[in-house]
Parts: structure tokens; sequence; C-alpha cells
């Protein structure tokens, strides 16, 4: 009986084997049919099924390629690694002596429209905030409001950043103390031959320049120019028939415009500032007292950099995780290189299958191959933070920056991923959830000549359609 249960369970198991062979050999035939009805797509290809990690498909699997903003998958997988599940953004403001003293913690999602949004907060809550609490505390005045950023370094542009783009709200800038994403919005509007400009927040530390022409018929469309000798004054040019925007445009020093918005706020609240707004480490010439602090979880930057590929919160996880991995320097891109070149290490990943350069992909420096982000992905699928960093991906057909595709039927809410686009760069990585279980894909595609996206899109739906 024994020998018969032993001879029993081996047939099984053989069977099992041999089903799953041919469903990855089914898949895999599939595959090819779609890669040679596209010859001129140049693409790195693993899938990988959910349960074992074992590889049901490699094309190119270890060839390292650009990955765009699929880098943001490392980024946040390697922050729920190292800085935990339970990590917490918290920004403090503190009354010290006669100033008021702004302690940057980094976070990426402070005053962040979005965020606040989730969470019922109204825009520009928190300078009015700041305000009222003290002028609760009796405060009457202040001498000076200093911003504390140095938990990053001062570079906070990337050095392989498009230079043009710069002022674009994926390539903001990256501080200690950021507020909004770093950008303003602007709505230009044309009225009876009149061009209005409307800035939100509205302030005084962003000087606009007004060069756009009103017209009553025709193409229309306003561009914004920074100027290099004169930090944060841009320039409008273009045609407005109607209303162009709202529309982000990334600044300069970003921190000084929160501080400009406090200081705002406390002049509407009838608190005096005598003295300046600085931008400095704080150096404490009395005891602290904390007036109030803000907070923001890591799950929420999570979903941000994933779901809506906001690089501003992948940056500003890598820099954090080089903070808190040197707390004797401030967090930098090249410490976030060592600590993101380490978690990929500890996958077992060779060195020759990844470049690091930046956190959120933006940089066309950085490679990493199709295998490299499976690993990941398997990584956190075994990981008890998986439901979080699952809830980060966006959906296929309904959120994020797969809303508008897979939305059929029989795919949509069937795919998590994240999606990536830089010019010639196209990527898709995530889990499939199909009918045979989660099958995790990594499809990268640099020198595209058009196809890329179909042939994406024709390989994640072979995935879906696959029975066993």
């Amino acid at each position: 009986m024994k020998y018969r249960d032993i001879t029993c369970r081996r047939s099984i198991g053989l069977l099992l084997l041999m089903t799953a062979l041919a469903a990855g050999a089914d898949l895999g035939s599939q595959i090819d049919r779609i890669l040679r009805a596209y010859p001129h797509a140049d693409l790195s290809i693993h899938i990988l099924r959910a349960s074992d990690g074992q590889t049901i498909y490699a094309h190119q699997a270890t060839r390292p390629m650009i990955p765009a903003s699929n880098m943001k998958l490392v980024t946040c997988a390697a922050a729920l690694r190292y800085l935990g599940p339970d990590f917490v953004y918290t920004t403090r403001v503190y009354l010290c002596d006669q100033d008021l003293v702004i302690v940057g913690s980094g976070d990426p999602l402070l005053g962040d429209r979005q965020t606040d949004r989730r969470y019922g907060r109204p825009p520009e809550w928190i300078p009015a905030d700041i305000a009222n609490r003290l002028a609760a505390m009796g405060v009457a005045s202040i001498r000076d409001i200093v911003l504390d950023t140095t938990i990053f370094d001062d570079q906070r542009v990337h050095p392989a950043w498009p230079a043009d783009q710069l002022n674009r709200w994926y390539a903001s800038e990256v501080c200690g103390i950021n507020y909004n994403c770093n950008c303003i919005a602007l709505t230009v509007t044309s009225q009876q031959g009149s061009v209005r400009v409307m800035m939100d927040p509205p302030n005084s530390y962003i000087r606009l320049i007004n060069r756009v022409e009103a017209v009553r018929r025709g193409p229309t469309g306003v561009a914004a120019y920074r100027q290099p000798d004169a930090p944060n004054t841009i320039i409008l040019k273009g045609t407005c028939r109607d209303q162009e925007g709202p529309f982000d445009i990334a600044i300069e020093r970003p921190a000084m415009l929160f501080g400009w918005l406090i200081a705002n706020a406390m002049a509407k609240a009838g608190i005096r500032i005598n003295g300046q707004l600085l931008e400095k480490a704080a150096m404490p010439r009395g005891q602290m007292t904390l007036v109030c602090q803000y907070q923001t979880q890591l799950k929420d930057c999570l979903m941000r950099a994933n779901k809506d590929s906001l690089g501003l919160a992948a940056e500003a996880l890598l820099k954090t995780m080089a903070a808190r991995s040197r707390p004797d320097r401030p967090g930098s891109w090249a410490g976030g290189q060592a600590v993101l070149t380490n978690y990929l290490a500890s996958l077992g990943i060779e060195p020759e299958q990844f470049r690091i350069d930046d956190g959120s992909g933006l940089s066309r420096n950085n490679r990493l191959s199709a295998c490299c982000l499976t690993r990941v992905l398997y990584d956190m699928y075994k990981d008890q933070a998986w439901d979080l960093f699952k809830g980060s991906l966006a959906i296929a057909g309904v959120d994020g920056t797969l809303q508008r595709y897979f939305p059929d039927a029989r795919f949509s809410g069937r795919v998590l991923g994240k999606t990536g686009y830089l010019s010639q760069v196209r990527a898709l990585s995530g889990l499939c959830t199909s009918d045979g279980g989660d099958i995790i894909f990594s499809i990268l595609a640099n020198e595209d000549k058009a196809d890329a996206r179909q042939v994406i899109n024709e390989v994640v739906k072979a995935i879906l359609e696959q029975k066993d």
C-alpha cells in the first residue's frame, strides 16, 4: 500500500510537471509568433510563475536595457526592504528663541494635492495650520523663518536629466523640504482680447512674464520657459483662444516657496515677521518647542511612485535610503545608487544585468534586464509586505498609468504593473492574473520602431489567455 502511494504521488508530480512544461511551451510558441510579426522590435522579455519562480519564457532576458519608469519598481522594493513598511516621513515645525524652524525629512508628498484629496484635506492647509497654531500659542511676531533641508544634499537636479525638460512636473527638483510636488500650476485664459495668467498656489516668489497672444481662431498652445540667469522667472509664450491649462511647472529652490507660503499665512493671521526667510541648517540658539508636525506614510509614497509614476516620490525614497544608511551624510544620488546596488546583489542578480543612476528612471544611464525586474517582483511577491507593494501598482483598465490599457472586460483588472516611457523606450513589468495562476513578467523595449507598444500588449494578452 505504501509503495502504491509513493508511485501514485510520483505519477501525479510528473503529470503536473509535464502539464506546466506544455503550458510554458504553448505560451512560448505564441510569443515567438508575436515577435516574428514585429521583427524590428528590440526586446528583453522574462516571464515566470509566481508560485515557484520558475521561468516560463525568456527572450534576451539578461540583456540590460534602458528601463524608463520601470526603475521605480526597484526603488520602491528596496524602500520596503530598507525603510520598512511602517516607515513614516515626519516634517517638524519648531519655535526656537524668536525663530520659526521647519526641519525637513525629505517627504515627497508634503502638500501633495492628490494625497490631500485622498484624506479629505483642503489645498494649502499646511501653511494655514502652522499660522493658526502659532496664533493659538499667542505668538505675535517671529524673527526668521528657517528651512532646514539638510536631510538631503543640495544637488536637487540629477546631472543626467534632460536640460530641456527640467521645468516639467516629472523632472522636479528633489529637496529636503518638498511642497506641492515642487510645482506650480498655471492657467492661461483669453477674454475679449486680453490674456490673463493664474498661478496656483498664488505667490510672488515666482515671477511670471506673460507674452502670450490672444487669438480668435486656429490652433493654440502655451509654453513656459525658464531664465538661466534669473531663477524662478518664467516667461510664457504662445497663443490662447479660450483657455490653456492648468499645467504644472517645476520650480527652482522649492523649499523657499513653502517658506513664502507660510510667511503669507502668518501675515494673514496677524503675526509679524521681523527677519528673513532662510534655507540653511537649523542652529538652535535656545530651546526647541514643537509647534506641529506633518507625516506621510510609506504606502502613499509607493502608490504615487508606481501607480502615478511620480518621479519625485521615487527620488526622495532613493535619497532617504541613502541618508538612513549613512546617518553622518546627507542623502544623495550616489548613496542611493549604493543601496540599490546592494539590494539587487542580495537577490543574486549579476552586476552585468544592471546599472543604477537615479531612482525614477528619467536618466537614460540606467540599465536593467527583464530578468532583473522579475527577480525584484518575485522577491516582493514572497515578502510579507506584498499586499502593500501590490496596492501601489497601476491596475489595467482601472487606475493609474494603466487606466487606458486593456479595457476589454476579459483583461480589465487582471494586470497590475508599472509602465515605462522615454523617447525610443517602452516598458511594462508586473503581475498577470491568468486562469492558470499569477504570472510575473517584464517586457523592455529599446530603439522603439513604433511596434513596441503593440508587441507589449499582445504578449500580455497571450499571458492572460493561458488556461493552465
